[in-house]
């Protein structure tokens, strides 16, 4: 039995993301080929889902390695990838819609065993020609299916079991057809789970999502496809991924100078600690102080970095520039904008500035999978437009460095796990994610130095409590607000008129649907009394209970 370690899930809704379905040019795997040389790989043709990620999450939590690519890959691209099998996600279209998406016929044919999950098993099914139709009975939400079958996909299971369904589309087959074999019914829906082994296609189906922690067998299910019917071994692992990394960047950059722009948070202090080990003193972290950090930041960055990694560290002081420019603004956008535009300025500064690093060829940066594909530059590309990531593509351009983004293929818990292989801080590895404006999009209004300062004091309680309330790990992220929003108050004999502090709690798998923390009354309690009564200032503390959607995460 292999185990994986299961997390909270969202549901999944298959709504479109936007129009981005088309993915990016077939040639990017050639480019990723080197990514997966070596290593046993499943390949996950995305056809919009919003559980695609999650798909390829669970087959790396189970010990292998897996790739999401767009619709539009050809058989060739994904041969070359050497899949030890082959998933089908699901998607938002119905299979007989004009212009849903749909796959080369051929990757039924290579011989590797395929899992069609939800619009995957029904593509699959009408590739080998049974017919998709509207169900009667539309299905969203918990199911019971009854298991007629547990030779193979789903050995172990009983002979029922609860699973998460969201379809209105139904695979039908004639009974005459003795190439479907029904694995699996629900009193709706009689091909819930199938196989179809004709020559050398042996291909799966489920019309429900394994991926999602809601099908309790889910885990079972997928590792039954990975190891009894794809022969997978379990060699994903990030002890091995740390030599195969120094490997690849010793190769990239030779003897040549590497600048690493660090911000303090969890993906580009891994990437400096994974460079470190690879290229040691070729290597060189920019840190930009803008002056929007959180309570203690710099002086954790110097510590790690300086002090315990022996790393070359330059730190540039700016923060009373990004004043300047935030002085009189208050629109997000504009923020944001004016940030990243005294970022680029300050770092080719710093840079420039420094005989030698005038002759540095590389610039490091901790783009994540995520980062890649929702930027529209990876190799499924189906989701891109949905938002524009400032470290991917666009800084480099600007600066004039060739890029090394050694985490190009991690999720952000294997970034961690990474962090704690390479001996990072668990402060380090365990911090919560900080927006690369920093305090400025959680100072709603104006941003002034008075305000940044009381924001400072309040996030820091919010996090001192939680982490001592141990509740830190259990939260995706938490920090204060500071509104632009005062009100009366009594504090002694006296009235106040002051800021109001709101506090924002989080738990969430991917960042992209996010519930909020349901914090212990007692623990929000200890929060607004201590805000209260050690920051002047502000005499009020409320709680977002907000979801992510319709809300974002951060306010701004």
């Amino acid at each position: 039995m292999h185990h994986t370690t299961s997390t909270a899930a969202g549901t999944p809704s298959d709504t479109k993301n936007g129009p981005g379905h088309d993915p990016a040019p077939s040639g990017g795997l050639g480019a990723h080929l080197g990514a997966t040389a070596g290593r046993e790989t499943v390949v996950i043709v995305d056809f919009g889902s919003q559980t695609a990620q999650l798909i390829a999450r669970r087959v790396r939590e189970s010990g292998v390695f897996s790739v999401l690519v767009g619709p539009r890959a050809t058989v060739k691209d994904v041969a070359g990838l050497r899949p030890k099998g082959i998933i089908l996600s699901g998607g938002p279209s119905s299979v007989y819609e004009a212009g849903a998406p749909t796959c080369d016929p051929g990757l039924l044919e290579l011989g590797v065993p395929v899992l069609g999950i939800c619009y995957g098993m029904q593509l699959a099914c009408q590739m080998l020609g049974a017919q998709v139709t509207r169900a009667s009975h539309r299905e969203y939400g918990r199911a019971s299916v009854t298991v007629r079958d547990t030779t193979d996909l789903l050995a172990g299971l009983s002979g029922s079991t609860m699973v998460w369904m969201s379809h209105g589309d139904q695979v039908s087959a004639s009974p005459a057809d003795g190439r479907v074999q029904v694995l699996a019914a629900t009193a709706t829906c009689p091909l819930a789970a199938v196989r179809v082994v004709d020559g050398r296609r042996r291909v799966y189906g489920v019309q429900f999502h394994p991926e999602v922690t809601h099908t309790p067998d889910g885990a079972q299910i997928l590792e039954n496809f990975l190891f009894a019917i794809c022969g997978c071994s379990e060699t994903w692992r990030m002890a091995d991924f740390v030599g195969q990394s120094v490997e690849r960047v010793r190769a990239q950059v030779g003897r040549e100078r590497v600048i690493c722009g660090l911000s303090g948070g969890v993906d580009s202090a891994v990437t400096a600690a994974l460079l470190h080990r690879a290229i040691g003193d070729q290597l060189t972290c920019v840190f930009v102080d803008n002056g929007l950090l959180r309570e203690g930041e710099r002086e954790m960055v110097e510590s790690t970095f300086r002090d315990h990694f022996r790393i070359d560290l330059r730190v540039a002081s700016a923060g009373d520039q990004f004043l300047a420019d935030l002085r009189g603004v208050e629109d997000p956008q504009e923020k944001r904008r004016r940030i990243g535009s005294r970022f680029i300025e300050v770092f080719k500064g710093a840079t420039a500035g420094n005989a030698a690093l005038r002759g540095a060829r590389y610039l490091a940066q901790g783009t994540l999978y995520p980062d890649v594909i929702e930027s529209g530059h990876g190799l499924a590309g189906v989701s891109a437009g949905i938002k524009l990531h400032h470290n991917v593509g666009g800084l480099p351009a600007e600066i004039g460095f060739e890029l090394i983004e050694p985490l190009r293929d991690l999720f952000k818990d294997e970034a961690r796990k990474l962090g704690e292989v390479l001996g990072l801080p668990e402060r380090m590895v365990w911090r919560h994610p900080f927006p690369g404006p920093g305090l400025a999009v959680r100072c709603l209004g104006e941003v002034t130095a008075e305000k940044l300062s009381l924001l400072r004091r309040c996030d820091h309680i919010v996090v001192e409590e939680v982490t001592a309330a141990g509740l830190y790990r259990a939260t995706s992220q938490v920090f204060a607000v500071l509104l632009p929003v005062r009100s009366v108050g009594v504090m002694g004999d006296g009235r106040t008129y002051e800021y109001t502090c709101a506090v924002r709690a989080v738990t969430t798998e991917d960042f992209m649907s996010a519930d909020w923390s349901r914090l212990p009354h007692e623990l929000l309690a200890r929060v607004s009394s201590r805000i209260i009564n050690e920051v002047r200032g502000v005499n009020r503390v409320v709680y977002d209970i907000s979801s992510k959607p319709p809300a974002t995460i951060e306010w701004e």
